[in-house]
Protein backbone atom coordinates (compact mmCIF):
# COMPACT_ATOMS: atom_id res chain seq x y z
CA UNK A 1 0.00 0.00 0.00
CA UNK A 2 1.39 3.43 -0.81
CA UNK A 3 1.90 5.74 1.94
CA UNK A 4 0.83 9.35 2.51
CA UNK A 5 4.20 10.31 2.01
CA UNK A 6 5.18 8.23 -1.38
CA UNK A 7 2.01 10.13 -2.98
CA UNK A 8 2.68 13.30 -1.39
CA UNK A 9 6.48 12.86 -3.21
CA UNK A 10 5.05 11.33 -6.38
CA UNK A 11 2.88 14.46 -6.39
CA UNK A 12 5.86 17.19 -6.28
CA UNK A 13 7.67 15.29 -8.65
CA UNK A 14 4.76 15.01 -11.20
CA UNK A 15 3.01 18.44 -10.22
CA UNK A 16 6.81 20.35 -10.70
CA UNK A 17 7.39 18.46 -14.07
CA UNK A 18 3.47 19.74 -16.05
CA UNK A 19 2.46 22.64 -14.48
CA UNK A 20 4.12 25.31 -16.00
CA UNK A 21 3.13 27.90 -13.25
CA UNK A 22 4.53 25.89 -10.29
CA UNK A 23 7.40 24.79 -11.86
CA UNK A 24 8.60 28.34 -12.81
CA UNK A 25 8.44 29.60 -9.33
CA UNK A 26 10.23 26.35 -7.90
CA UNK A 27 12.80 26.77 -10.47
CA UNK A 28 12.78 30.92 -9.59
CA UNK A 29 14.05 29.75 -5.79
CA UNK A 30 17.37 29.47 -7.40
CA UNK A 31 17.69 32.84 -7.25
CA UNK A 32 16.18 33.71 -3.99
CA UNK A 33 18.52 35.61 -1.74
CA UNK A 34 19.32 35.00 2.04
CA UNK A 35 21.12 36.98 4.28
CA UNK A 36 21.77 35.78 7.99
CA UNK A 37 21.34 38.33 10.68
CA UNK A 38 22.44 38.02 14.18
CA UNK A 39 19.79 39.15 17.34
CA UNK A 40 20.59 39.67 20.51
CA UNK A 41 21.39 36.46 22.66
CA UNK A 42 23.35 35.59 20.14
CA UNK A 43 19.83 33.77 17.81
CA UNK A 44 20.51 34.27 14.55
CA UNK A 45 17.56 34.86 11.71
CA UNK A 46 17.08 34.35 7.69
CA UNK A 47 15.98 37.11 5.80
CA UNK A 48 15.13 35.70 2.54
CA UNK A 49 14.09 38.19 -0.70
CA UNK A 50 10.97 36.03 -2.47
CA UNK A 51 9.10 39.05 -4.37
CA UNK A 52 6.39 35.82 -5.55
CA UNK A 53 5.74 36.18 -1.72
CA UNK A 54 4.36 39.67 -2.13
CA UNK A 55 0.66 38.01 -2.43
CA UNK A 56 0.55 36.84 0.75
CA UNK A 57 2.47 39.88 2.72
CA UNK A 58 -0.14 42.23 1.35
CA UNK A 59 -2.94 40.39 1.03
CA UNK A 60 -5.74 41.86 2.26
CA UNK A 61 -7.82 39.92 5.07
CA UNK A 62 -10.46 42.15 6.13
CA UNK A 63 -14.20 41.00 5.89
CA UNK A 64 -15.08 43.04 2.73
CA UNK A 65 -11.88 41.97 0.91
CA UNK A 66 -12.77 38.40 1.29
CA UNK A 67 -16.16 38.34 0.46
CA UNK A 68 -15.68 39.86 -2.69
CA UNK A 69 -13.07 37.25 -3.77
CA UNK A 70 -13.87 33.66 -4.98
CA UNK A 71 -11.91 31.54 -2.35
CA UNK A 72 -8.90 29.86 -3.83
CA UNK A 73 -8.16 27.13 -1.54
CA UNK A 74 -12.00 25.70 -2.35
CA UNK A 75 -11.23 22.63 -4.99
CA UNK A 76 -13.96 24.45 -7.60
CA UNK A 77 -11.71 27.61 -7.79
CA UNK A 78 -8.29 25.90 -8.07
CA UNK A 79 -6.26 26.06 -10.97
CA UNK A 80 -7.22 23.27 -13.56
CA UNK A 81 -3.60 21.92 -13.40
CA UNK A 82 -3.32 21.76 -9.48
CA UNK A 83 -3.85 18.11 -8.19
CA UNK A 84 -4.09 16.65 -4.78
CA UNK A 85 -3.27 14.01 -2.79
CA UNK A 86 -6.27 12.85 -0.03
CA UNK A 87 -5.42 12.94 3.47
CA UNK A 88 -8.58 10.98 4.81
CA UNK A 89 -12.02 12.57 4.01
CA UNK A 90 -11.43 16.09 5.21
CA UNK A 91 -7.97 17.26 3.61
CA UNK A 92 -6.21 18.29 0.16
CA UNK A 93 -2.32 17.93 0.12
CA UNK A 94 -1.36 20.09 -2.77
CA UNK A 95 1.45 21.88 -3.75
CA UNK A 96 1.95 25.68 -2.91
CA UNK A 97 2.74 27.28 -6.36
CA UNK A 98 4.23 30.08 -4.78
CA UNK A 99 7.04 28.33 -2.64
CA UNK A 100 9.37 29.36 0.26
CA UNK A 101 10.57 26.06 0.84
CA UNK A 102 12.25 23.64 -1.82
CA UNK A 103 9.26 22.12 -1.24
CA UNK A 104 6.48 23.56 0.20
CA UNK A 105 2.84 22.23 0.39
CA UNK A 106 -0.55 23.52 1.06
CA UNK A 107 -3.46 21.46 2.82
CA UNK A 108 -7.06 22.64 3.09
CA UNK A 109 -9.82 21.23 4.07
CA UNK A 110 -12.44 20.24 2.01
CA UNK A 111 -15.00 22.26 3.59
CA UNK A 112 -15.21 26.43 3.41
CA UNK A 113 -14.54 26.36 7.22
CA UNK A 114 -12.85 29.41 9.40
CA UNK A 115 -9.43 29.27 10.11
CA UNK A 116 -9.66 27.92 13.63
CA UNK A 117 -6.98 25.69 15.18
CA UNK A 118 -8.60 23.89 18.32
CA UNK A 119 -11.04 21.44 16.21
CA UNK A 120 -8.45 20.65 13.97
CA UNK A 121 -5.22 20.31 15.92
CA UNK A 122 -5.17 16.60 16.32
CA UNK A 123 -5.42 16.46 12.18
CA UNK A 124 -2.11 18.75 12.82
CA UNK A 125 -0.51 15.92 14.25
CA UNK A 126 -1.44 13.39 12.15
CA UNK A 127 -0.58 14.60 9.35
CA UNK A 128 2.88 15.40 10.90
CA UNK A 129 3.29 11.90 11.43
CA UNK A 130 2.80 10.96 7.50
CA UNK A 131 4.83 13.80 6.29
CA UNK A 132 7.70 13.12 8.66
CA UNK A 133 9.92 14.88 6.02
CA UNK A 134 7.76 17.90 6.54
CA UNK A 135 7.10 20.71 8.96
CA UNK A 136 3.29 21.48 9.40
CA UNK A 137 2.54 25.06 10.04
CA UNK A 138 -0.95 26.81 11.12
CA UNK A 139 -1.02 30.53 10.75
CA UNK A 140 -3.91 31.72 12.72
CA UNK A 141 -6.45 34.80 10.97
CA UNK A 142 -4.67 37.39 12.53
CA UNK A 143 -1.46 36.18 12.53
CA UNK A 144 -0.19 35.37 8.65
CA UNK A 145 -2.96 33.24 7.40
CA UNK A 146 -3.80 34.74 3.40
CA UNK A 147 -7.06 33.26 3.22
CA UNK A 148 -8.48 33.18 7.07
CA UNK A 149 -12.08 32.20 5.52
CA UNK A 150 -10.78 28.39 4.69
CA UNK A 151 -9.34 26.12 7.09
CA UNK A 152 -5.93 25.03 5.94
CA UNK A 153 -2.08 24.12 6.82
CA UNK A 154 1.29 24.66 5.36
CA UNK A 155 4.09 22.29 5.07
CA UNK A 156 7.57 22.97 4.00
CA UNK A 157 10.93 20.05 4.07
CA UNK A 158 12.55 20.00 7.74
CA UNK A 159 15.80 21.80 8.55
CA UNK A 160 14.34 24.85 6.76
CA UNK A 161 13.66 26.58 9.60
CA UNK A 162 15.93 27.91 12.06
CA UNK A 163 14.26 27.13 15.01
CA UNK A 164 14.26 23.22 14.41
CA UNK A 165 18.47 23.09 14.95
CA UNK A 166 17.73 25.98 17.71
CA UNK A 167 16.13 23.35 19.50
CA UNK A 168 18.31 20.44 19.32
CA UNK A 169 20.83 22.21 20.53
CA UNK A 170 18.55 22.92 23.50
CA UNK A 171 20.46 26.63 23.90
CA UNK A 172 17.69 28.91 24.48
CA UNK A 173 15.25 25.99 25.76
CA UNK A 174 14.20 25.39 29.67
CA UNK A 175 12.45 22.36 30.47
CA UNK A 176 9.77 23.48 33.00
CA UNK A 177 7.84 20.42 33.74
CA UNK A 178 5.56 17.58 32.12
CA UNK A 179 1.62 16.39 32.30
CA UNK A 180 1.24 12.96 31.05
CA UNK A 181 4.65 12.45 29.60
CA UNK A 182 4.28 15.87 27.56
CA UNK A 183 7.34 17.82 28.32
CA UNK A 184 6.85 21.56 28.21
CA UNK A 185 9.79 24.34 27.25
CA UNK A 186 10.06 27.90 27.62
CA UNK A 187 12.46 29.72 25.55
CA UNK A 188 14.99 32.25 26.95
CA UNK A 189 17.12 34.77 24.90
CA UNK A 190 14.84 34.02 21.75
CA UNK A 191 13.07 37.46 21.25
CA UNK A 192 10.29 36.54 21.03
CA UNK A 193 7.48 34.03 23.09
CA UNK A 194 8.08 30.71 22.49
CA UNK A 195 5.99 27.12 24.11
CA UNK A 196 7.43 23.92 23.08
CA UNK A 197 5.78 20.34 23.96
CA UNK A 198 7.50 17.43 23.00
CA UNK A 199 5.87 13.59 23.39
CA UNK A 200 5.08 10.05 22.78
CA UNK A 201 1.73 10.37 22.69
CA UNK A 202 -0.67 12.38 20.39
CA UNK A 203 -4.07 12.87 22.48
CA UNK A 204 -1.85 14.14 25.07
CA UNK A 205 0.06 16.16 23.22
CA UNK A 206 -3.53 17.74 22.19
CA UNK A 207 -5.00 17.77 25.27
CA UNK A 208 -2.19 20.06 26.78
CA UNK A 209 -2.22 22.20 23.71
CA UNK A 210 -5.75 22.84 24.35
CA UNK A 211 -5.42 23.62 28.35
CA UNK A 212 -2.96 26.51 26.31
CA UNK A 213 -5.45 27.40 23.79
CA UNK A 214 -7.72 27.74 26.49
CA UNK A 215 -5.48 29.96 29.05
CA UNK A 216 -4.25 32.31 26.10
CA UNK A 217 -8.33 32.80 24.77
CA UNK A 218 -9.20 33.65 28.30
CA UNK A 219 -6.21 36.52 27.67
CA UNK A 220 -7.96 37.57 24.39
CA UNK A 221 -11.85 36.59 24.82
CA UNK A 222 -12.70 39.68 22.15
CA UNK A 223 -11.21 37.20 19.30
CA UNK A 224 -13.02 34.22 17.66
CA UNK A 225 -9.52 32.22 18.87
CA UNK A 226 -6.52 33.28 20.88
CA UNK A 227 -3.51 34.49 18.17
CA UNK A 228 -0.93 31.75 17.29
CA UNK A 229 1.04 30.45 14.89
CA UNK A 230 2.14 27.12 15.56
CA UNK A 231 4.38 24.18 14.24
CA UNK A 232 4.48 20.36 14.40
CA UNK A 233 6.99 18.04 13.09
CA UNK A 234 7.33 14.25 13.90
CA UNK A 235 10.91 12.98 15.32
CA UNK A 236 12.20 10.10 16.76
CA UNK A 237 8.57 8.62 17.43
CA UNK A 238 7.74 11.94 19.33
CA UNK A 239 5.90 15.25 18.06
CA UNK A 240 7.33 18.69 18.34
CA UNK A 241 5.00 21.26 18.88
CA UNK A 242 6.14 25.15 18.93
CA UNK A 243 3.77 27.63 19.73
CA UNK A 244 3.82 31.59 18.84
CA UNK A 245 1.42 33.15 21.20
CA UNK A 246 0.31 36.65 19.06
CA UNK A 247 -0.48 39.98 20.60
CA UNK A 248 -0.77 42.01 17.15
CA UNK A 249 -1.15 41.23 13.53
CA UNK A 250 0.87 43.77 11.31
CA UNK A 251 3.98 45.89 12.60
CA UNK A 252 4.02 49.50 12.80
CA UNK A 253 6.62 49.41 10.07
CA UNK A 254 4.05 47.73 7.76
CA UNK A 255 2.01 50.72 7.67
CA UNK A 256 4.48 53.11 7.96
CA UNK A 257 5.21 55.25 5.00
CA UNK A 258 8.40 55.83 2.87
CA UNK A 259 11.71 54.85 4.23
CA UNK A 260 9.94 53.76 7.12
CA UNK A 261 8.00 51.21 5.60
CA UNK A 262 9.16 47.66 6.25
CA UNK A 263 6.15 45.36 4.55
CA UNK A 264 6.76 42.26 6.40
CA UNK A 265 3.54 40.53 7.41
CA UNK A 266 4.96 37.75 10.60
CA UNK A 267 3.72 34.47 10.03
CA UNK A 268 4.57 31.29 11.47
CA UNK A 269 7.95 31.29 8.66
CA UNK A 270 9.13 34.08 9.91
CA UNK A 271 8.30 33.33 13.81
CA UNK A 272 10.25 30.27 13.42
CA UNK A 273 13.21 32.13 11.89
CA UNK A 274 12.85 32.79 8.39
CA UNK A 275 12.10 36.48 7.59
CA UNK A 276 10.26 36.85 4.34
CA UNK A 277 10.97 39.99 2.37
CA UNK A 278 8.78 40.78 -0.64
CA UNK A 279 10.65 43.54 -1.83
CA UNK A 280 14.48 44.23 -2.62
CA UNK A 281 14.42 47.21 -0.35
CA UNK A 282 13.22 45.47 2.71
CA UNK A 283 15.30 42.78 2.35
CA UNK A 284 18.97 45.18 1.74
CA UNK A 285 17.90 47.89 4.97
CA UNK A 286 16.30 45.48 7.73
CA UNK A 287 18.94 45.40 10.41
CA UNK A 288 18.81 43.32 13.92
CA UNK A 289 17.22 45.83 16.23
CA UNK A 290 14.24 46.22 12.91
CA UNK A 291 13.57 42.10 13.55
CA UNK A 292 14.05 42.53 17.37
CA UNK A 293 11.22 45.65 17.25
CA UNK A 294 8.67 43.60 14.89
CA UNK A 295 8.73 41.00 17.32
CA UNK A 296 8.36 42.90 20.40
CA UNK A 297 5.50 43.85 18.87
CA UNK A 298 3.56 41.44 17.65
CA UNK A 299 4.86 38.66 20.08
CA UNK A 300 3.75 37.52 23.74
CA UNK A 301 6.82 38.66 25.73
CA UNK A 302 9.18 35.38 26.94
CA UNK A 303 8.19 36.02 30.68
CA UNK A 304 4.17 35.99 29.98
CA UNK A 305 4.77 32.63 27.81
CA UNK A 306 6.56 31.04 31.10
CA UNK A 307 3.64 32.21 32.92
CA UNK A 308 1.24 30.36 30.67
CA UNK A 309 3.25 27.45 31.24
CA UNK A 310 3.51 27.23 34.90
CA UNK A 311 -0.44 28.09 35.02
CA UNK A 312 -1.57 25.20 32.98
CA UNK A 313 0.98 22.73 34.77
CA UNK A 314 0.19 24.52 37.92
CA UNK A 315 3.67 24.89 38.67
Amino acid sequence: MTTISTKTKQLIHTQLQDWALAKSNYQGLQKVVTRDVELPGGSRVKVQFNPERIRSSAAKVDAKSIQERACFLCAENRPAQQQGVPFGDDYTILINPFPIFPQHLTIPHNAHTNQLIAPYFISMLSLAGELNRFTLFYNGPKCGASAPDHFHFQAGIKNFLPIEADFKSGKYTHRIGEENKVKVYNWKGYNRGVITLKGSDKESVAILFQKLHNYLHAKQIQEIEPMLNVLAYFEGEEWVVHIFPRILHRPACYFAQGREQILLSPASVDMAGVFITPRQEDFEKITANDITNILNQVCLSEEDAESAIKAILHV
